[in-house]
């Protein structure tokens, strides 16, 4: 009589660890011609799944199992020991956010989860059983490593065929045999928009807001309300000021005030680096691309700011064969990287800054005219200190709380002599240099600056006077100081320390020497 079982059955079969226990449950099974469809074997346990239909009922095939010579125990489970960690693996598969992507010694695949779906905008039933050399590319990092064994960290991958578009960051390790032959390869795959927003999210610098730029003057009131206006639209904006007014304060504000605050802000410096570096930074490059090019290549900026907005410092400072790449950009969304062949759309916000006049640039053929008609879509006009005297106090005070914060002191307080000075000084420098003549006058000061602490980098001002007064300081520390601060401007001044020193009219060593001696760094400068 057949037993309407239908479907599968698991049974767990616990018995005493001996020789032949298995092929015993293996005669029984043969001998009621039940199929057998899976079977696992570890000491003192077997696991079977069972064609349900077989030829006694299922109450009786167990008593046999039971009657069976060393057989403990048998029961039914809903899932073989196998099952259970395949869907355990299935479930962490399907749970991550990296695509997962296996393949057998052949290049077949045999693992694509839905990570991978979305990242290759290819649906699993489409890709298992393919070879990926047909799904992807010949030439993608999985198939060498099942050819070498050798195992690869984030590379980038750019696909664009007519079959597949896609951009990602891959690491790969092989499938190893026993005897540590490669049999296949599995592969994670992080899209590269989850790869920037991660990055940005752990190197993001404090972000400036307009309430932060300080002023009440009706100068700095006019330009703050234009650029709230401003950040709330996605045009190209131009900010044109002297050194030191706070160019970059206004486009982090405005990156802050629009639609993508929550995307990366990237400043670049476009005098800081040589062209051939700079066109790298800004675009990247493919790996090989030149004597030097990192392995895998490299993101540019651009790319890293895609979604975001792209500050352009010193945008008059641009090679003409670089304002023709950026103008490029400008029109068409997309960037080359150097020594690739496919173009990467983008989408970015530009806000660019100089302090240069780029209309003069332009009458000497300096400055591209149309670049620059795609620039200043809408100019920003940051105003020097100097007409805008009225909000010297207000910075100064607030200079005064902030280093002394830095500097772990007492804020000390400023004589209205000192105030007054700062007021009557020109400020070619501007904030910046407002901001420098507090901090030598706080380290200088005991308790209140006086006029006779601020040191200006201007001969031309009075009150660049003596340090302190008889029994305060020695003539030596007074030397010394003066010393320091005519190394620290000839610095600023030029572009390198042998400049510096042939100004100054000492040699190269001495100037070395003494930036040892009186601790100058960077920040100084």
């Amino acid at each position: 009589m057949k037993a309407l079982n239908g479907g599968s059955i698991r049974l767990k079969i616990s018995t005493k660890d001996r020789v032949g226990m298995v092929l015993d449950i293996l005669r029984l099974l043969y001998q009621y011609r039940v199929n057998l469809k899976a079977l696992e074997v570890s000491p003192g346990l077997i696991c079977i799944k069972i064609d349900g239909n077989f030829q006694i009922p299922l109450s009786d095939l167990l008593n046999e199992l039971r009657a069976q010579k060393d057989v403990i125990e048998v029961s039914r489970v809903e899932l073989l020991p196998q099952e259970k960690r395949e869907k355990h693996i299935k479930a962490v598969l399907d749970a991550t956010g990296e695509g997962i992507i296996a393949i057998d010694a052949k290049g077949i695949i045999t693992t694509f989860n839905p990570a991978a779906e979305k990242i290759l905008k290819v649906r699993a039933e489409d890709a298992l059983g393919k070879n990926i050399a047909d799904l992807i590319s010949a030439d993608i990092p999985m198939l060498k490593t099942i050819v070498t064994g050798e195992s690869y960290d984030n590379e980038e991958m750019i696909i664009n065929t007519e079959k597949l578009k896609s951009h990602y960051i891959t690491s790969g390790r092989p499938i190893l045999d026993e005897d540590g032959n490669p049999i296949g390869a599995v592969a994670s795959l992080k899209d590269i928009e989850s790869v920037i927003e991660l990055v940005h999210t752990f190197t993001q610098p404090p972000m400036i807001t307009f309430d932060e730029i300080l002023g009440e003057s009706k100068e700095i009131t006019k330009v703050k309300e234009l650029a709230r206006i401003v950040a709330k639209g996605d045009s190209t904006v131009l900010i044109r000021g002297e050194s030191g007014t706070g160019k970059e304060l206004f486009a982090r504000s405005i990156h802050m005030a629009s639609p993508r605050r929550n995307k990366p802000f990237v400043a670049v410096n476009c005098a800081a680096l040589p062209d051939t570096l700079l066109e790298s930074e800004l675009f990247g490059y493919e790996e090989g691309a030149f004597t030097g090019a990192k392995k895998g290549g490299k993101q540019g900026m651009f790319k890293y700011a895609d979604k975001g907005t792209l500050f352009l410092d010193e945008i008059g400072e641009l090679s003409t064969h670089l304002q023709v790449k950026l103008l490029r950009v400008l029109q068409e969304n997309k960037i080359r990287r150097v020594g690739a062949n496919e173009e990467i759309p983008i989408d970015v916000r530009i806000i660019a800054a100089t302090n240069r006049n780029l209309e003069e640039l332009m009458k000497s053929g300096q400055f591209r005219d149309d670049l620059y008609y795609r620039l200043n879509v809408i100019p920003l006009i940051i105003p020097p200190l100097r007409e805008r005297k009225e909000d010297i106090p207000i910075l100064t005070h607030a200079f005064i709380k902030k280093l002394s914060y830095k500097m772990n002191k007492k804020a000390p307080d400023i004589s209205d002599e000192a105030m007054q000075c700062l007021m009557d000084y020109d400020w070619p420098g501007n904030i910046r240099e407002l901001s420098n003549v507090i901090e030598r006058a706080m380290n200088l000061c005991n308790g209140k600056i006086e006029s006779y602490h601020l040191l200006f980098q201007h001969d031309d001002f009075k009150t660049t006077a003596i340090i302190g007064t008889a029994g305060q300081r020695t003539l030596k520390e007074i030397v010394a100081e003066t010393e320091k601060q005519a190394i620290i401007s000839a610095l600023r001044q030029h572009t390198s320390i042998r400049k510096a020193a042939k100004a100054l009219g000492v040699s190269h060593a001495t100037v070395i020497n003494k930036m040892k001696q009186y601790q100058i760094n960077q920040e100084d400068i």
